[in-house]
């Protein structure tokens, strides 16, 4: 679908109606975009079983660890490193640390997360541009090695606080644009990029490679070839100067079918290798990649409860459905409408439904979720009902605030074998 498409619903096996766990709350179509059904079936199960208070996220970490392995195979030789930011759950960590990933952090903080859940020092790459001289002496005291950069004056707190250490400088590229993208704010121009490479081997660091972003939830295929192309040319002109790289770090992006089509995660791979024989006809850079949505969001499900279904006036053609989630505590991805979640019924409803503009609880009028994106939604939906939010794994919990109108942060529930195995 188009971002202010209408969603599709797929509904349960050998069922058209609107009802039962599967039917989802948008539109009719196919179950092929669904959440894994094994997923879903332990996620519910716990859900009926122990009835915890919404909102609630709950994570499958077996299928968190079935998608690292699937990561690691598709791209065999590469570095995988976790974004941290996407799903900072210990469980999520430590099941990621013992399948031997390594980690994307952006603070010391979630440098502390990892060690405390079984993260090798060496493995973890403190990838945020944007730190503090602190916070780099401290992440070299906690035995991190490798550092991205893509100012003149980090690289310098670089090289006072974590001498002798790996530096993969970040460019800025011009891609097609991401769902979610990060306009400006990171990467420097190549030419800058060069540089600074240069002056990391100058003042006794490791110049190990370029790194870039994509865009989060990028779903053109073509914007990994422009980021190749930028990467060539920087290694061509830093070994021009006598620097050796070995590694291009290609960041995140690869995105997930929310409610319309995304590349396969084959797809994905073959984009990203045939722009690296391109663009590196002899033999190429290793490959690091920080997967982070596409790691944990379809292993994840938010249920959520209605408050309150009302009009604003009598001849108004849309309910508004209030929810217990919203903008400010866990669902920070619908702003701009951006991310468009399959909503899926809980109970059974009757067949009739009707369109919806859909908003979360707090004291805030940003805080709205869907009023452009098409929803339709049960006519009889009533206040108590609850809905699941599906492939709501990664940048839910995480973007929680702490407690905005007094709401507690987003509850998240960690399964193994279908059992609790940790709560936070």
């Amino acid at each position: 679908m188009t971002p202010h498409g209408a969603p599709n619903i797929p509904t349960a096996p050998g069922s058209a109606s609107t009802t039962g766990h599967f039917a989802v709350a948008a539109g009719l179509g196919d179950t092929s975009r669904v959440s894994d059904r094994a997923t879903l079936s332990r996620i519910r199960a716990f859900l009926d079983t122990a009835n915890p208070p919404t909102p609630c996220l709950v994570v499958d970490i077996d299928a968190v660890s079935d998608r690292a392995a699937l990561l690691q195979a598709t791209f065999p030789g590469a570095r995988v490193l976790y974004a941290v930011k996407a799903n900072p759950a210990p469980a999520v960590v430590h099941a990621l640390a013992e399948a031997g990933l390594g980690f994307d952090v952006a603070s010391v903080g979630e440098i502390d997360l990892c060690l405390a859940n079984g993260a090798d020092p060496a493995a973890i790459s403190f990838g945020n541009p944007i730190k503090k001289a602190a916070d780099v002496a401290r992440a070299y005291a906690l035995g991190v090695r490798e550092f991205v950069t893509d100012a003149s004056a980090d690289l310098a707190n670089i090289a006072m606080h974590a001498p002798g250490s790996r530096v993969t400088a970040r460019i800025a590229i011009d891609a097609p644009d991401s769902v979610t993208p990060f306009g400006r704010k990171f990467g420097c121009a190549p030419e800058m990029a060069v540089e600074l490479l240069i002056d990391a081997a100058a003042a006794g660091l490791r110049p190990a490679g370029v790194a870039f972003h994509v865009g989060s939830q990028q779903l053109d295929l073509a914007a990994w070839d422009i980021a190749m192309a930028a990467v060539a040319k920087v290694f061509a002109a830093v070994a021009d100067h006598g620097v050796t790289l070995d590694t291009v770090n290609i960041g995140g992006g690869m995105g997930v079918a929310y409610t319309g089509p995304a590349p396969r995660l084959d797809d994905y791979a073959d984009a990203v290798r045939g722009a690296l024989r391109r663009h590196f006809p002899r033999a190429g850079p290793r490959l690091a990649l920080e997967p982070g949505r596409i790691m944990v969001a379809e292993a994840g499900l938010l249920r959520t409860e209605v408050i309150l279904v009302s009009k604003k006036s009598s001849a108004d053609d849309h309910r508004w459905v209030y929810l217990d989630i919203g903008r400010y505590n866990g669902l920070a991805e619908t702003e701009n409408e951006a991310i468009t979640y399959q909503l899926a019924l809980v109970r059974e409803h009757a067949d009739a439904v009707g369109p919806v503009i859909v908003a979360g609880p707090t004291c805030d009028g940003d805080d709205v979720l869907y009023q452009r994106t098409s929803y339709r939604l049960p006519l009889d939906l009533s206040s108590g009902d609850r809905l699941d939010v599906l492939d709501a794994g990664a940048y839910t919990a995480s973007y929680s605030s702490v407690a905005f109108n007094g709401i507690d942060p987003l509850r998240t529930y960690c399964l193994s074998g279908g059992r609790l195995i940790d709560e936070c």
